[in-house]
């Protein structure tokens, strides 16, 4: 092995090293997080806002970029984030905002993708095995109120096993979109999507269907 060689392979290891200390730190700091030993050391490059009582916890095998701050966790008094095994939080091109207000429950999949997108929850999003969301697209579950007569909404958002939301896409409140969907750039989620099914549009319309997406990345 040559010199050069070797020296990178030095510094990686210092490396993380230093993100695995670096990941105790936090973990005392902010006694609501758990990072699994087996996930990524470069999870210590993530930014941390947990209020007191708040819970985050990231799954062995999950991975992130080493991209100081462009993965960011805000986990608010009584919420939960639960990151599952080999999932993906994605940087390279876009930030990945994942927010839970009070009260509020995020679950993030075995193997998922979240490639710079946002998920917001006042009550609670469910992403399932495998589903991908792209660059741009953002899940909130709720709706700001508009006056008296229209006050907010909050409803659950479920997107299912295998399935891929694209980039620049919106789901709104209240919205399941069934395993194996697709669902087509920019497009505007206001009602459910059946399993199997390619949508797309504002708002979206059915467009065609799909199938067996379980090798599908």
């Amino acid at each position: 092995m040559d010199g050069p060689l070797l020296v990178r392979r030095a510094a990686l290891l210092w490396t993380r090293r230093m993100d695995r200390l670096r990941l105790r730190g936090l973990q005392g700091l902010h006694p609501g997080l758990h990072v699994d030993p087996a996930a990524a050391p470069a999870f210590a490059r993530a930014r941390y806002n947990l209020a007191p009582g708040a819970r985050l916890r990231i799954g062995a095998g999950a991975v992130t970029e080493r991209i100081p701050g462009a993965l960011s966790f805000v986990v608010h008094t009584g919420a939960e984030v639960v990151v599952g095994e080999g999932a993906w939080l994605r940087t390279e091109t876009q930030p990945v905002v994942v927010t839970a207000q009070p009260g509020a429950r995020i679950e993030i999949g075995r193997e998922v993708m979240l490639n710079g997108c946002q998920l917001s929850a006042r009550e609670r999003i469910v992403l399932r095995e495998r589903c991908s969301i792209g660059p741009g697209s953002r899940l909130y579950d709720f709706q700001h109120d508009i006056d008296d007569e229209r006050p907010q909404r909050v409803g659950p958002i479920e997107v299912g096993a295998f399935t891929w939301i694209s980039s620049d896409v919106t789901i709104m409140d209240g919205i399941r979109v069934g395993e194996h969907a697709v669902v087509g750039a920019k497009s505007l989620v206001n009602r459910d999507v059946a399993p199997h099914t390619l949508v797309a549009g504002i708002p979206a319309r059915e467009r065609g269907r799909v199938g067996d997406r379980s090798r599908a990345r």
